[in-house]
């Protein structure tokens, strides 16, 4: 997926996201002012919408984004 095709973007005004383009239950992300966020659209057209604040876990997703749901899995279990 291009990052123009990509739902999430970010930019200086902050985090825009374009919904019609996210697929149901789909995990999309994006890192801004530190933290990364996580959105999804559920299978009822919802949007959900977490902050990951830990600042380990943040760096593990800045350096490698493609390991993502690994990341928060593995930082999930040792909380």
């Amino acid at each position: 997926m291009s990052s123009e095709d990509y739902p999430v973007a970010v930019n200086d005004e902050g985090i825009k996201l374009k919904t019609e383009k996210m697929v149901q239950d789909q995990l999309y992300h994006c890192i801004y002012d530190d933290k990364v966020y996580l959105f999804y659209k559920d299978e009822l057209g919802l949007l959900h919408c977490y902050e990951v604040e830990d600042s380990q876990a943040v760096a593990e997703i800045k350096k490698d984004p493609a390991k993502l749901e690994e990341i928060l899995k593995k930082h999930s279990e040792s909380k």
